[in-house]
């Protein structure tokens, strides 16, 4: 039996060894050099966890289901999504308990090279309730918090581990959210 492949989609500069890494733009260690959006050259059931973080604020909300419906169809039956994106409500509480705007422009409207000499920018922000909705429309069951301490990619530090104060990872507060969904058996 083949073994399943887990997918590092959008990965950037970050590399995870045993993922395969997806990006449109050029690193060493990236191995399809494409668009996230389409799957091609993946066969169905074919992938047991696809890792994206800080990836899918960049699709608006409608083209979104459908990008997540095409990762849906690579994971294997009871595989899973693993996203992590700016968390909309602790933003707005970090906000309003005084940080000042310019404190996180970066994590609201990004910007990252489109590996054509221009820049792709963030096109919408996520809570919890509104990214479990995206799983749910897109196919997907059981959508869940999950810890970073916990998964097999806990030393790359990307922005799963984004917290206020920055690095202050047992006392400060995580702005991102963690969430991942599992894709039905049947």
């Amino acid at each position: 039996m083949k073994e399943l492949l887990k997918l590092h989609m959008g990965c950037g500069k970050r590399y995870i060894p045993g993922f395969v890494h997806i990006d449109q733009v050029s690193f060493d260690h990236i191995d399809y050099k494409q668009d996230i959006r389409k799957l091609n050259n993946f066969c169905s059931n074919t992938v047991s966890l696809i890792y994206a973080c800080q990836v899918i604020e960049y699709f608006d909300r409608e083209e979104v289901v459908e990008i997540l419906q095409e990762w849906l169809r690579v994971l294997q039956p009871n595989g899973t999504l693993r996203l992590s994106v700016p968390n909309f409500e602790v933003i707005t509480r970090l906000y309003c308990a005084g940080l000042s705007l310019e404190w996180f422009l970066g994590t609201l409207y990004g910007k990252i090279p489109d590996g054509k000499g221009g820049y792709v920018y963030h096109k919408t922000t996520y809570d919890q309730k509104s990214l479990a909705s995206v799983f749910d429309r897109a196919g997907f069951i059981n959508a869940r918090e999950w810890d970073w301490r916990e998964t097999e990619h806990s030393h790359v530090d990307d922005f799963s581990q984004a917290y206020f104060p920055h690095m202050e990872k047992e006392r400060g507060i995580l702005f991102n959210l963690n969430m991942e969904a599992t894709k039905p058996t049947d």
